[in-house]
């Protein structure tokens, strides 16, 4: 069951971004996967650098969409400067432009159980 419009939520998926489109693309191919995952979810992307779309261009997009929550999700392996510092502070100032939806950003995906699956799955097809 689908929320309701005034309650829809949403996931941004934010990666460095990439002069090479075929890595710009790798995420976008993720948000389709995802977005079969949960149809009733917003599903954008962002680059912080080097490519669009910004973080502020998925937030407005998901707003215009009708998300009344964002949860901004750093598609990276460890919490370096662009998790600890600069996505939280754009992700806040975002949350400024746009006071009716609540803007979270998740934990990078760091060490987690399904990585090491992942990973253990790639050496074994190496």
């Amino acid at each position: 069951m689908s929320a309701p419009p005034s309650e829809r939520r949403a996931i941004i998926l934010i990666d460095h971004g990439s002069r090479r489109p075929e890595a710009n693309a790798m995420l976008g191919a993720v948000a389709a996967a995802l977005r079969k995952r949960v149809p009733d979810r917003i599903i954008e992307i962002a680059h912080m650098e080097l490519a669009p779309p910004s973080l502020g261009d998925a937030v407005a997009a998901c707003a215009a969409a009708g998300a009344r929550e964002i949860v901004v999700h750093p598609y990276f392996l460890a919490p370096g400067a662009h998790v600890t510092r600069d996505i939280p502070e754009q992700a806040a100032a975002m949350a400024s432009r746009h006071p009716n939806v609540s803007i979270r950003v998740s934990e990078p995906l760091g060490l987690h159980e399904s990585l090491l699956d992942a990973i253990l799955a790639r050496v074994e097809t190496a």
